[in-house]
């Protein structure tokens, strides 16, 4: 009974499930303790190819995923706060950086994980302070890792002395392509290149798949995990999905050509180390080091080329239909008409997120066109802004519910308090950047470095702000209000740096000092657009005291 093909498959999968799991468990930890720590190190570490190739390495590591840093960079290329070369040297950072997480977690480190496990629960459990909350899901993290390696290799011997399954492996040994694709679409189906790296390696160490085709797997295995971030990216700007295609064309034609390689028994697997698995891991990191050496001096010309390849195809697409999530039918039934208003204004807040990753670049080079566009969109937010309210005014309870007016209220004042926001981005910003490029004027390093690090943070909100009016998760909405209070703290110290250069009389402070406060003014009035998407919730749960969170 112990060998029966079903319960094989139950524990094989029950132990890579878990594998996945966990790994995913330490990412999300070290996005939540810091993840705005994390973005700023990112966002500033790419002065040149080298320190940009470095940061996506350390971030990759610290999140245990390349995917995860690549959607950050295409947040901040969307944002215009990097180019597309540093973008593309992050990436290929994070590629080794994800070669080198595979590495480390295959480590039999069996005495930790007891330890690990222990003091993650403990610290989980006994401590009120979020950041430290989430070292305690790090630590379970990497303590589940490590077990589920080894339940996977304790689960992986029946395939050892099995003749089914032999045939099986030495028939993906004889089909190398079949192998490649067979693993790139699992790493694509679990969203997890490392995930896939690790069950494949330990699968090999165990003798039950044989070097060859754990080689030919560990590669499709960086082909899936370049087409993820292809596939999260589709409908993002065309200078991220330049990126995007470019890593997958380098990563997923750089694997194929080293699996043609294996193929014709001309690559030196013996000098790779003794054991399979070490030698589909080493394979792996040594691939992404090559791929790096090669292609981060080549990073200019690269994206040159993917210019000619992706155009931007947006200026056809300027029109768009008229579109809305507000249905007249439902207006007698109120939970179905105000989940309708709750989407329109989602739509609305995504919108906004777009504008605001548009404006930043304006205070680089004003574009006209670009600032056209930033009005058409707050034309847009305030005419669908206009249309909540009408919609709203118009339902009708036939049960005579008390809470009816309430909750429209709620609803009507989410959409003043976006189109309010909308407009600190169409008409203040655009305007203060206009002013600048006529007085041909620019700011400080320094107060530039930290305009561009305020726009994030405040971005980041916004983008929480849109999580709390789809989920309406209270955990989120707390964590969104709180945030309120960090950014006027923030945007105080900011003055208080800005007047510090005014002191000491640097020019160019001098000259940019009306447009740096007004900015940061913006941005912070932005931003208490979006944390006002939480009152609501906190108010029915007595969360809030004179406008404030209570101390909970």
């Amino acid at each position: 009974m112990e060998t029966s093909p079903i319960l094989f498959i139950l524990n094989m999968a029950g132990a890579a499930a878990l594998l996945i799991w966990a790994v995913r468990l330490v990412r999300t930890g070290f996005e939540r303790a810091f993840g705005g720590q994390l973005r700023l190190w990112l966002r500033r570490s790419t002065s040149n190819r080298i320190s940009a190739a470095a940061s996506g390495a350390g971030a990759a590591v610290l999140l245990q995923s390349s995917t995860a840093v690549a959607m950050l960079m295409a947040g901040f290329v969307s944002a215009g706060t990097i180019g597309s070369m540093a973008g593309m040297a992050i990436v290929l950072g994070a590629d080794l950086g994800s070669a080198v997480v595979a590495l480390i977690m295959s480590s039999r480190l069996g005495g930790i994980t007891p330890v690990l496990l222990l003091g993650g629960v403990l610290i989980f459990l006994r401590s009120s302070r979020r950041r430290l909350r989430q070292i305690g899901r790090i630590m379970i993290g990497l303590a589940l890792v490590f077990l589920s390696l080894d339940l996977i290799r304790a689960a992986s011997l029946p395939l050892v002395d099995s003749p089914g399954a032999r045939s099986v492996m030495l028939y993906l040994a004889n089909d190398l392509l079949s192998a490649f694709l067979l693993a790139a679409a699992f790493a694509w189906l679990v969203h997890s290149s490392v995930a896939a790296v690790l069950l494949f390696a330990t699968l090999a160490a165990q003798g039950a798949l044989p070097p060859v085709a754990a080689f030919a797997m560990v590669l499709g295995a960086n082909m899936g995990g370049a087409v993820i971030a292809v596939l999260l990216t589709l409908k993002s700007d065309v200078a991220v999905r330049r990126v995007i295609w470019a890593n997958l064309a380098l990563r997923g034609g750089g694997a194929a050509l080293v699996l043609w390689i294996i193929a014709a028994g001309q690559f030196p697997v013996h000098l790779l180390g003794a054991d399979a698995g070490v030698q589909a891991l080493h394979l792996h990191l040594l691939f992404n080091a090559i791929l790096l050496a090669i292609c981060l001096p080549l990073v200019s010309p690269i994206m040159r080329l993917m210019q000619a390849l992706v155009s931007d195809t947006s200026a056809s697409h300027t029109t768009e239909m008229a579109r809305t999530a507000l249905d007249p039918a439902v207006q007698n039934q109120p939970a179905r008409a105000y989940a309708c208003a709750v989407r329109e204004l989602v739509d609305m807040g995504s919108r906004i997120e777009t504008m605001m990753r548009q404006v930043l670049p304006l205070f680089e080079n004003f574009d006209d066109i670009a600032a056209k566009r930033l009005q058409d969109a707050l034309d847009q937010v305030e005419s669908r802004s206009l249309d909540v309210r009408i919609y709203l005014s118009k339902v009708r309870n036939r049960e005579g519910e008390d809470d009816i007016g309430t909750r429209a209220f709620e609803l009507s004042a989410t959409a003043m308090n976006l189109e309010a926001g909308a407009d600190m981005i169409a008409r203040k910003a655009v305007e203060l950047a206009r002013r600048k490029s006529m007085e041909n004027l620019n700011f400080s390093k320094d107060g530039w470095r930290e305009l561009g690090d305020f726009h994030d943070l405040v971005l980041r909100n916004v983008q929480q702000g849109i999580a709390v009016l789809m989920s309406e998760d209270v955990g989120l909405a707390r964590e969104l209000v709180a945030e309120k209070e960090n950014v006027r703290n923030i945007a105080r110290d900011l003055q208080s740096r800005h007047l510090e250069r005014l002191r000491q009389g640097l020019a160019e402070s001098i000259e940019t000092s009306a447009i740096h406060l007004e900015l940061l003014r913006a941005f912070k009035s932005l931003n208490t657009s979006f944390a006002m998407i939480g009152y609501p919730l906190l108010s029915k749960r007595g969360e809030l005291l004179n406008s404030r969170l209570t101390d909970i």
